[in-house]
């Protein structure tokens, strides 16, 4: 008797804990009963993150040839979504500080809110002075090998506070990650703080110990800190603030400097990203860093910039997906990027957004899990910036008149940011012809989100596909979608 009840107890017991494993499953997704929310920004319209349909799915068990669709597969998942925003640079905080009380707010709103604006999840900001600063500057004293002057007084001007106030409106929900472009002059090759030159040995441990001063110095100022670049730029000698890592460089102040002083510090949890620059050398510098052991136990993952196109190439985005098959457990992340050579009269130039909207879908169908634009306002000039280094903005912010500018780049960055949320899945997600680019990602509440883009000068009909299920939808010329279902 006694054999038999236990038995019978552990049949319960195993369905019951089936039952509650089966529970805790995801169910799978399903078109039964929803509809198709689709939000449009187009050119030649007064479209700009509308929303303009609201369909239904409907059977389609076999497409013609001659049908444009977009296949959505959700029972195949890839990288789990981290976030999309941009940089709060000096520029961006001392043209905020210039502007009145109510445009700021339209301002906190238009980038950290959900409901009234793009909800972004990202942020980037720079250690010591770049090019998008008013003036060049460090921390400490000059020659203080000690450290003993470093503090962030600067930077309590203008930076700190609208940064406090943007970790605001997202609602405290903002991943900050931390970038310098130069160590002080005296511990670099050519003792400037422009222009390249590269971190002496004798200065490889003050200079990472110089990483967690800040850290510690920020998270004081209650701005919490998720990670941090190694480095702006390491192959770039600019003529503003750069520093010269060779990848053999960066692997070893990387595992015998900063990976074990953050440990020690207390921060070993923070986030470490090598490279965090263009995508044409991304490949050898991961197969440097990410081959060590030693290195690569301290290193979350590798950021890069879309900048390689200086030389008069196409974007190598295919570069991106390499490192992401060589190596699956290494995150991915777009650390920088920006429309350079400002000129007021492009404000409205509409291959400025479509330039973001190719590059966020290409950068996330090939495995990144987070991207970065530059900085979130910049003035009527296209600055500050202390070398005439002029880009532009999603946002300008114009001094003169005191009036935001919504550039096309604002709009195509919030047909993601606003839709995809943070822990969101990839989902796999193909077009049948190249006139469009689409991804789609499944948020963590059920929704499934899918952008498409239509890079032709013509209207395009196309179906959105899920199994046998279709919905119809109309994309006018050079316009972006995000459909919600």
């Amino acid at each position: 008797m006694k054999i038999i009840i236990t038995s019978s107890f552990l049949i319960v017991s195993f369905f019951a804990f089936s039952q509650s494993k089966k529970g805790m499953e995801s169910k799978p997704f399903s078109t039964k009963d929803k509809s198709v929310v689709v939000y449009t920004t187009a050119e030649n319209s007064s479209l700009r993150l509308s929303k303009t349909d609201n369909l239904v799915f409907r059977e389609l068990k076999q497409p013609t040839e001659r049908q444009v669709c977009v296949f959505v597969n959700p029972l195949k998942t890839f990288q789990t979504f981290l976030g999309i925003g941009g940089a709060i640079s000096d520029a961006s905080a001392e043209v905020f500080a210039k502007l009145s009380k109510n445009k700021q707010e339209e301002l906190l709103n238009a980038y950290y809110s959900t409901d009234k604006g793009i909800g972004y999840s990202l942020m980037r900001t720079n250690i010591n002075s770049c090019d998008f600063s008013s003036g060049s500057y460090t921390y400490i004293d000059e020659g203080d090998k000690s450290l003993k002057t470093f503090n962030i007084e600067h930077d309590k001007k203008y930076r700190i506070p609208m940064i406090k106030r943007a970790l605001a409106t997202a609602g405290g929900k903002t991943t900050l990650y931390v970038s310098p472009w130069t160590p002080p002059a005296f511990m670099k090759s050519n003792n400037n703080l422009l222009q390249g030159g590269s971190l002496l040995t004798e200065y490889y441990q003050p200079w990472a110990t110089y990483y967690s001063k800040f850290i510690k110095a920020y998270e004081k100022e209650g701005i919490p800190i998720w990670g941090l670049t190694v480095q702006n730029e390491p192959m770039a000698v600019q003529t503003w603030e750069s520093c010269i890592y060779t990848a053999e460089e960066e692997r070893d102040f990387l595992k015998n400097y900063l990976g074990p002083t953050l440990a020690k510090e207390g921060l070993g949890d923070k986030k470490i990203i090598v490279w965090d620059h263009n995508r044409d050398l991304m490949n050898q510098r991961a197969n440097i860093v990410f081959s060590d052991p030693e290195a690569s136990k301290y290193a979350w993952g590798m950021g890069f910039h879309w900048y390689e196109t200086w030389a008069g190439g196409k974007p190598m985005f295919d570069n991106v997906g390499k490192v992401h098959e060589a190596y699956p457990s290494k995150n991915l992340i777009f650390t920088e990027g920006c429309v350079e050579k400002f000129d007021a009269a492009k404000y409205q130039f509409w291959a400025n957004g479509a330039r973001y909207g190719t590059s966020m879908i290409n950068d996330f169908n090939n495995g990144t899990v987070a991207w970065t634009d530059w900085n979130i306002l910049l003035d009527e000039n296209g600055g500050p910036n202390h070398v005439g280094n002029f880009c532009f903005a999603p946002i300008h912010g114009d001094t003169t008149t005191g009036e935001l500018i919504y550039t096309p780049s604002y709009y195509y960055i919030g047909h993601f940011s606003k839709f995809i949320r943070p822990n969101a899945k990839r989902v796999s997600t193909v077009v049948s012809r190249d006139t469009l680019l689409s991804t789609s990602f499944i948020n963590s509440n059920g929704k499934m989100v899918t952008v498409v883009m239509n890079q032709s000068k013509e209207k395009v009909v196309y179906n959105l596909c899920i199994g046998t299920q279709a919905a119809e939808v109309s994309i006018l010329p050079n316009a972006i979608q995000t459909l919600v279902y």
